[in-house]
């Protein structure tokens, strides 16, 4: 059922978002150098690594490490990475993740390849099985503000609370978050 709803979602979000998609593929691709899509490593279900596509917000020769393990993460920005970020513009290409069969609406956020506290964190609480989601339930309890352990407990609540409605009211509440600006630290 779930990923029925998942495919539904995605393939209306898309039609709905196509327009969307395309300008901010374009003034990604006008405002700085590389691809306007970039391609990161992320731990999906089972800790299997899949390309999870996100607008590019930061310059090509920025280290692929989680953000907030930069130094200065603002000099990496391109000139609307701030933007997009702040208006979660930058999640938009993960629609195909999610029609691919890689992702879900919601579930844990994937986690970067080389994120290997957050990795066994999540395996030894059975979080990694789990399909990743465009949301989640530490997503619209703090986002980019939570340590990791608060994320792993809180992704581990969503893996004992997981139902259809719960999944909406995430949802919502991401909707709101995302309205609001809530939780975003670059």
């Amino acid at each position: 059922m779930k990923r029925i709803f998942d495919l539904l979602l995605a393939l209306l979000a898309s039609c709905i978002l196509f327009v969307p998609i395309v300008i901010v593929a374009f003034f990604v691709k006008m405002t700085s150098k590389g691809p306007a899509v970039y391609w990161s490593d992320r731990v999906g279900i089972h800790n299997k690594i899949f390309k999870m596509p996100k607008f590019r917000t930061m310059r090509v020769d920025t280290p692929a490490v989680a953000t907030h393990l930069l130094t200065n993460p603002q000099q990496f920005l391109t000139p609307i990475g701030s933007f997009l970020r702040k208006s979660s513009l930058d999640e938009l290409p993960q629609l195909w993740s999610i029609l691919k069969g890689d992702m879900s609406f919601v579930g844990p956020r994937p986690a970067l390849f080389n994120q290997d506290d957050l990795v066994a964190l999540r395996t030894r609480f059975g979080v990694e099985g789990i399909r990743p989601g465009l949301t989640g339930w530490a997503q619209i309890n703090g986002r980019d503000e939570l340590p990791i352990p608060e994320k792993v407990a809180l992704d581990a609540e969503y893996l004992a609370r997981q139902s259809f409605w719960f999944d909406i009211k995430i949802l919502v509440l991401t909707f709101l978050k995302v309205l609001k600006k809530d939780g975003v630290t670059h």
